[in-house]
């Protein structure tokens, strides 16, 4: 496996009471179809299981399929099945999930043949302090100028790596006091709300919003290894809540064929380092006054 959906927690001491501790679920609920009369490995979006809408992804929608009943001479059991795509809704990537070529190979660089599938993967890895950025003002601000809606349209709404309104090498400098062997770092930008657009289209989708929204920008991700080497520490992973993690103008790349694109994905897996995308409820999160780790 190169990543899974995931139920995500945060465990938080408070400081003024120690002894309490309070858990946050910082998962999205998967929408559901059923699947298509035509073709059974396809959803059919004009019949939702429940309340459930489309979302943009990399992949088609979940698929939850009819009950099986399965008789005894007492009664029957009910059982289901559902198709789901590895990057479907909340979900971390191992370090197998991307294949680095030669020339995006950095000095002292874990070999693809040795990266972690996310089976591989052990508790000390999928937990760990979170220090948390929060730039969600300023991406509110930047929201402001629209009605609080984003516009694909960088004139109108700007996410852009050169903007303020999203994560900045500065903001990681801003709590490298905190940055400790195992950390997560947990980029909060108040972007979750635009999760459920009710289409797969990333051009018209607002959370996609045709790949111009927040994330950790490539000077974030130069800052957080710069960090790490001069600390001689590696971080557990880095997650958002937003469509990669990465910036949407660092996902894009420099082009139409996604030339230098994917900065956190390119030069974190190589080091061990995991993503977790989509995240939720980091409101509740950033209102914490103690101690918060996360545990994938």
């Amino acid at each position: 496996m190169i990543g899974c959906a995931i139920l995500l927690n945060v465990g938080c001491a408070s400081v003024l009471q120690p002894n309490n501790f309070e858990f946050i679920d910082l998962s999205h609920p998967i929408p559901t179809f059923a699947p298509s009369k035509n073709d059974a490995t396809k959803p059919d979006l004009s019949q939702p299981v429940n309340n459930s809408t489309p979302i943009a992804g990399f992949y088609q929608q979940a698929i939850l399929y009819p009950i099986d009943k399965w008789a005894t001479s007492q009664g029957h059991f009910n059982s289901r099945a559902i198709l789901i795509q590895e990057h479907n809704g909340t979900s971390f990537n191992a370090p197998n999930h991307y294949h680095n070529d030669d020339s995006s190979t950095e000095p002292g660089a874990i070999s693809f043949s040795k990266r972690k599938a996310a089976d591989q993967l052990g508790s000390e890895q999928l937990t760990g302090n979170i220090v948390l950025i929060d730039v969600s003002n300023r991406i509110r601000a930047e929201l402001a100028k629209n009605g609080g809606k984003p516009s694909s349209n960088l004139t109108i709404t700007d996410f852009s790596d050169s903007s303020l309104a999203t994560i900045r090498a500065a903001d990681i400098r801003a709590v490298a006091d905190q940055i400790t062997d195992g950390a997560w770092l947990v980029g909060r930008l108040g972007w979750e709300q635009f999760y459920f657009s009710g289409t797969e289209d990333w051009d018209t989708s607002l959370y996609v919003n045709g790949l111009n929204h927040p994330g950790f920008t490539g000077e974030a991700i130069d800052e957080i290894i710069k960090i790490m080497d001069e600390k001689n520490i590696k971080i557990s992973g880095i997650a958002a809540d937003s469509f990669s993690t990465d910036s949407g103008q660092g996902a894009k790349g420099s082009d139409d064929k996604w030339s230098n694109a994917w900065p956190a994905h390119v030069r974190l897996y190589q080091r061990d380092i995991l993503i977790v995308e989509n995240l939720t409820n980091l409101s509740l999160l950033a209102q914490q006054q103690g101690d918060c780790s996360l545990m994938v």
